[in-house]
């Protein structure tokens, strides 16, 4: 069995910083994920992605809402991906979800790409 526990979020002024974590565990066995990536959904809309990493994380892709701001990274180690969010909008205020492949390596912006998710971390942004 996987999970993925988000940690990190909360609530924070707008031009402001968070930093969400991600952390995969495996019972019983070695979990290795390809592609890692962040959704988030706000209240009434649905979720979106918001960017993505390869296997093995020297590449990327941003949703254009939050290029320049937002940066994903990971650390296959701890099979962790991280997402540092900078210059935070209310607009970003959503919960935002970690989402892992064992599908594809190469990242993959569509939800069918991934087969593991978070339970979320909800962030709030205050104008």
């Amino acid at each position: 069995q996987v999970q993925l526990v988000e940690s990190g979020g909360g609530l924070v002024q707008a031009g402001g910083s968070l930093r969400l974590s991600c952390a995969a565990a495996a019972s019983g066995h070695t979990f290795s994920p390809g592609a890692m990536a962040w959704f988030r959904q706000a209240p009434g809309k649905e979720r979106e992605f918001v960017v993505t990493i390869n296997w093995s994380g020297d590449s990327s892709y941003h949703a254009d809402s939050v290029k320049g701001r937002f940066t994903i990274s990971r650390d296959n180690a701890k099979n962790t991906v991280y997402l540092q969010m900078n210059s935070l909008k209310p607009e970003d205020a959503a919960v935002y979800y970690c989402a892992a492949s064992t599908y594809y390596k190469d990242f993959v912006i569509r939800e069918y790409g991934y087969n593991y998710w978070g339970q979320g971390t909800q962030v709030t942004v205050s104008s």
